[in-house]
């Protein structure tokens, strides 16, 4: 009898810290399940058809996606995402590891100086716009004042096409580079003192070190920076907004942007989710591909 009472008081105990539990999470599967999974589906569907949110969706099959096909907005659009991501990844990355380990030498002002290159990430992104805006003028700005004291025509940055896409990528390994700083401490620091000790035994110097032991244990940490830097830039709005607005031309225009557009100021909603369907695509083959290259070192 009382194996049975300790029983039902335990199952009853059970049932409650799950209830509790579930009280806890389910707020956030709400707001999951309501500003995200219906949104996506939504948009998924949207992708096939015709709507400017005033009237009925109207099926039209893969009319989107051929109308895509002979974009050439689209295509710019595509090619320019493509170039700020192959501009911002390997850069920061390189100076985001090279910012960490410098910091993570015992220097005066050591806290200091992490708190200064982790401060841009934190701040707004639209403040941090307005003042390269200013760095970037072309003629009263003070990059180009710096550069006229050694070249007769500095760049126009966001005033000319062929400059605009460079600046924004600039800014953009400038804002995110503290970030990741802070992500490959963490991998420094976390890298046992053994193994430096047993390079030195075995005759290795700074940059055997460097290669042969602080690089391969840093391998988890950069496979996830760079999956991380790869899904933001391919998510790159707010930049370009406020920078450039797009411009000059098309020179910025970038895959978010032009979805922005089409859904927002040409309200072509299904076609906007076509294009977010082919962007989602596009990530999810990337990041797989990256997962597989990953295996592949580690059995290597």
């Amino acid at each position: 009898m009382e194996a049975k009472l300790k029983d039902k008081h335990n199952h009853k105990l059970r049932r409650k810290n799950t209830l509790t539990a579930y009280s806890f999470i389910l707020p956030n599967f709400i707001g999951f399940f309501v500003f995200t999974l219906i949104p996506v589906v939504f948009s998924l569907i949207l992708a096939f058809t015709e709507w400017d949110s005033f009237s009925k969706p109207k099926f039209i099959g893969f009319h989107n996606f051929s109308k895509m096909m002979t974009d050439e907005t689209f295509w710019i659009s595509l090619k320019n995402t493509f170039i700020y991501t192959i501009g911002v990844v390997p850069l920061t990355l390189v100076c985001s590891l090279g910012i960490a380990i410098l910091l993570n030498q015992k220097i005066r002002g050591m806290k200091f100086f992490r708190t200064a290159f982790f401060f841009p990430y934190v701040t707004s992104l639209v403040a941090i716009a307005v003042v390269w805006n200013m760095l970037f003028h072309p003629t009263k700005g003070p990059i180009n004042q710096f550069l006229k004291m050694f070249i007769e025509n500095p760049p126009g940055w966001t005033s000319s096409s062929q400059w605009a896409l460079i600046a924004i990528i600039i800014v953009s390994i400038w804002r995110n580079m503290g970030y990741y700083m802070i992500l490959y401490l963490a991998g420094l620091q976390s890298i046992p003192k053994e193994l430096y000790e047993a390079s030195v035994i075995d005759g290795a110097n700074k940059w055997k070190q460097f290669t042969n032991v602080t690089l391969p244990s840093l391998r988890p940490t950069t496979f996830f920076v760079t999956i991380m830097l790869v899904i933001n830039c391919f998510k790159i709005f707010d930049l370009v907004q406020v920078m450039t607005d797009g411009g000059p031309g098309r020179a910025t225009n970038v895959l978010v942007y032009q979805i922005y557009n089409e859904a927002f100021v040409k309200f072509n909603f299904g076609y906007a989710s076509a294009i977010a369907l082919i962007l989602f695509v596009i990530v999810l083959a990337i990041t797989i591909i990256q997962f597989k290259w990953n295996q592949i070192q580690e059995r290597a």
